[in-house]
């Protein structure tokens, strides 16, 4: 009997694992939320910053090169090159 109630416990345990990693990964799944696009000569990151927000609908995102980032007091700054395609996430 202490055999089978052993059993019964290693099998429910990776069964609830099992389900635990389920769900992990559709939240990351859910967090792959991207756009890209390319700049012209002349834009700056605030508008690419305005771009991600507006695009994604949220605030929460980052830039997967780091083109842009927020400073505190400063905003949205970095040096984007034009012609070049930019990707921004959803966090």
């Amino acid at each position: 009997m202490r055999f089978f109630k052993t059993l019964l416990f290693a099998v429910s345990v990776f069964a609830f694992s099992q389900a635990h990693n389920e769900c992990i990964v559709k939240d990351e799944e859910k967090s792959n939320v991207c756009v890209s696009f390319s700049v012209t000569s002349g834009t700056g990151c605030a508008w690419m910053c305005n771009y991600c927000a507006t695009q994604l609908g949220t605030n929460n995102y980052y830039f997967t090169d780091g083109v842009c980032t927020y400073e505190e007091g400063q905003g949205c700054i970095g040096n984007p090159i034009s012609g070049k395609t930019y990707t921004c996430c959803m966090i």
